[in-house]
């Protein structure tokens, strides 16, 4: 059976926490179980809510091929059940709603990737699991934040059927915007052409005349292809300085040089041209996080060396770590991070197609599929990435096919108060490179703009309920 640990996160992450509200000198709050998981009628009399458990973490099931959903899936309320029976049944008195959609368990396989534990053998040609492999997408739910939707949809009923009114609850607020923002760049290629190696590759390998590769390889920063960081910080800070610091981030990961061939092109981490770039990032707040090697996926305990490496030539630790090529899937990946003294983990997208990998458009806590262990290692989803939408060999989009895409998922985000995750790299933002990136990424920022703006004065026309009350102590008591 699940641990009650991680049945009382998962509840907490649907719902929130609920609690009793205090009454005349009574200045302390008591929680609230308003959601129970189990078939014991003896436990069930304590909830007002029941969830069914389907039978997915029994031991004769869990791991086995019976653990995983068949197609076509049944819908509870409009919203795709991967386990149980979309139906619902009221108490003779209507004061106990019991619900047979198991949703623990479909969110408990969605926000683990448990998917991912079992489906060993789906791996592409970077050891990466496919987005177009997974469940959501061959369910055609990839583009829907579900676990998001059981939770609105869970609230909805403690609202609309009065419990919350009966049993003097409190739920927190939940705005139709951004909790955050990051705006996420990967060092990758710094540079086009800098120093002596790129002369000879201009020269040789390229055919460029010997004079020509001379300038292109020594030339002002400003006039390489792929320094774009001075247009974009400004288009980011612009945005930063809308939302305010406390819920928009610019995040540079800094890739940790290897002999790997796909962690090429290698550059040193004092070199005088990436000090440079720093310096850009420096003066703009930009925080600096960890892009572990293509070659620390293939043997994870590298990850530690390469945030040693990191602090010692960059002088402070990583906000934060990706690994190149988002080929990170396997529990041992992430435990090896958190191990490796990470806290928060930017990976968390297919890198074949865009949608939502954990389920949630929110940061979630990685839960172990293989032990059934909640951690302290948060998972960001990744909503965008430049390279997924235009790619041949991933969705090959036009610009307006881009740019849909992109539209649904940054409303969709917002409007599930989630955290919107956005990957473009400086090189991908020349328009010398790639002919609509640039474009697209500042229509991105716009709507980004737009959404809170309009939330914004949606907000000061109505009272909105605290989230917290400071006067307020919480402490936890007994199931009430």
């Amino acid at each position: 059976m699940l641990h009650s640990k991680i049945r009382q996160y998962i509840i907490d992450f649907l719902i929130g926490p609920l609690f009793v509200q205090g009454q005349g000198e009574d200045r302390y709050q008591r929680r609230f179980e308003a959601i129970g998981y189990t078939n014991d009628p003896e436990e069930m009399k304590h909830y007002p809510i029941i969830i069914r458990p389907s039978g997915f973490f029994d031991r004769t099931s869990y791991g086995t091929p019976k653990s995983y959903p068949s197609l076509p899936l049944t819908e509870w309320r409009g919203i795709p059940i991967l386990f149980g029976e979309p139906r619902e049944e009221w108490n003779a008195s209507r004061t106990q709603l019991i619900i047979h959609a198991d949703l623990i368990a479909s969110t408990f396989f969605l926000i683990s990737r448990y998917e991912e534990m079992y489906l060993r053998h789906e791996r592409d040609s970077y050891g990466r699991f496919p987005g177009k492999s997974s469940l959501p997408y061959r369910a055609g739910f990839l583009h829907r934040p579900i676990v998001d939707e059981y939770g609105a949809a869970l609230r909805a009923l403690l609202s609309d059927e009065g419990f919350l009114e009966r049993h003097h609850l409190r739920m927190e607020e939940r705005s139709a915007t951004f909790s955050a923002v990051n705006l996420t760049h990967d060092l990758a290629r710094p540079y086009n052409y800098r120093g002596w190696r790129s002369f000879l590759r201009a020269w040789l390998k390229e055919k460029q005349n010997p004079l020509k590769a001379l300038r292109l390889s020594f030339s002002r920063d400003a006039e390489d292809d792929y320094y774009t960081f001075p247009k974009f910080l400004g288009w980011d800070s612009r945005l930063r300085d809308q939302l305010g610091d406390k819920r928009a981030f610019i995040r540079f990961f800094v890739r940790m040089p290897s002999r790997h061939p796909l962690d090429k092109p290698r550059y040193h981490l004092k070199s005088a041209y990436l000090h440079r770039v720093l310096l850009e990032a420096k003066r703009a707040g930009v925080k600096l996080g960890l892009q572990c090697s293509f070659a620390s996926g293939q043997h994870v305990e590298r990850i530690s060396e390469e945030r040693r490496v990191f602090e010692r030539y960059l002088r402070l630790p990583p906000q934060g770590i990706r690994h190149n090529k988002l080929a990170s899937c396997e529990p041992e990946d992430l435990l090896q991070t958190f191990f490796s003294g990470f806290r928060n983990d930017y990976t968390m997208g297919y890198a074949d197609v865009a949608g939502f990998r954990l389920g949630t458009c929110r940061p979630v806590k990685f839960i172990n599929p293989n032990t059934q262990l909640l951690t302290e290692l948060v998972l960001h989803p990744l909503t965008l990435r430049d390279l997924t939408l235009s790619e041949e060999r991933y969705m090959g989009l036009t610009y307006d096919e881009a740019e849909r895409v992109a539209s649904e998922l940054i409303r969709t985000t917002a409007r599930y108060n989630g955290e919107l995750t956005l990957l473009w790299h400086n090189d991908l933002l020349s328009h010398k490179t790639h002919p609509w990136h640039s474009v697209l990424y500042r229509a991105m920022l716009r709507l980004i703009e737009e959404i809170d703006q309009e939330a914004s004065e949606q907000s000061d026309h109505t009272s909105p309920t605290p989230t917290t009350e400071p006067s307020l102590q919480a402490r936890p008591t007994p199931r009430a």
